[in-house]
């Protein structure tokens, strides 16, 4: 079974190399719609696939780092690269270039490590992310399935390899959370409360 989650940002960005002149030479931004879709072979104790609300924590923090920053590749031109870092509160740094295939690719790549690190503690059982569709606009979209954020074709992705700007650690809940991610240390989700325990209890389900 499969559920989807809809995320929100708005980001600028320049995308090198492609065929349109506008975006290839200025900044340029969009409102981006994001959808995570997970999927998962069984359900959890309160008959989901993953608990929307746990998708408010650290998946949410790590998309919401797009919002209102300039994204850019660091292979770019060393001169715009700084001049991102030091006129801009907010940016990332991407070891792709920040094209909606590429967005895709990341978000993907970020939640599913988030996942893999997590420690559920409701009964899930192998979700996993399904696919990510980044819309950039009303009429153009990029879909991501998991062959292709293995695909090094399309950019290798390793986790060191991206960088966030102090503002942008500083407004996600745990400022540690990327070099977390990096160390391989567990997100721990929250126990079920002891009310909910015993209505299971009493139900006859645990």
């Amino acid at each position: 079974m499969r559920i989807r989650k809809l995320f929100k940002f708005e980001n600028a960005h320049i995308v090198r190399n492609c065929s349109s002149e506008r975006c290839k030479h200025s900044i340029h931004g969009h409102s981006y719609q994001i959808e995570l879709i997970l999927e998962a072979t069984r359900l959890d104790h309160g008959q989901m696939v993953y608990d929307f609300g746990l998708l408010k924590s650290s998946i949410k923090d790590i998309i919401d780092s797009f919002d209102h920053a300039i994204c850019f590749w660091n292979k770019d031109d060393p001169e715009y690269v700084a001049a991102c870092k030091k006129f801009s509160a907010r940016w990332i740094s991407l070891p792709v270039s920040p094209s909606a295939e590429q967005f895709s690719r990341v978000i993907f790549f970020w939640a599913q490590e988030i996942l893999r690190q997590t420690q559920m503690q409701n009964g899930e059982a192998d979700v996993s992310v399904y696919s990510v569709i980044a819309h950039e606009t009303a009429t153009g979209y990029a879909q991501c399935f998991t062959d292709d954020v293995a695909n090094d074709q399309m950019g290798k992705l390793v986790l060191e390899d991206f960088e966030f700007s102090e503002q942008v650690r500083a407004e996600w809940t745990d400022s540690e959370l990327y070099a977390k991610l990096i160390r391989g240390d567990s997100f721990t989700n929250p126990t079920v409360t002891m009310q909910v325990q015993t209505e299971r209890a009493q139900a006859g389900l645990d």
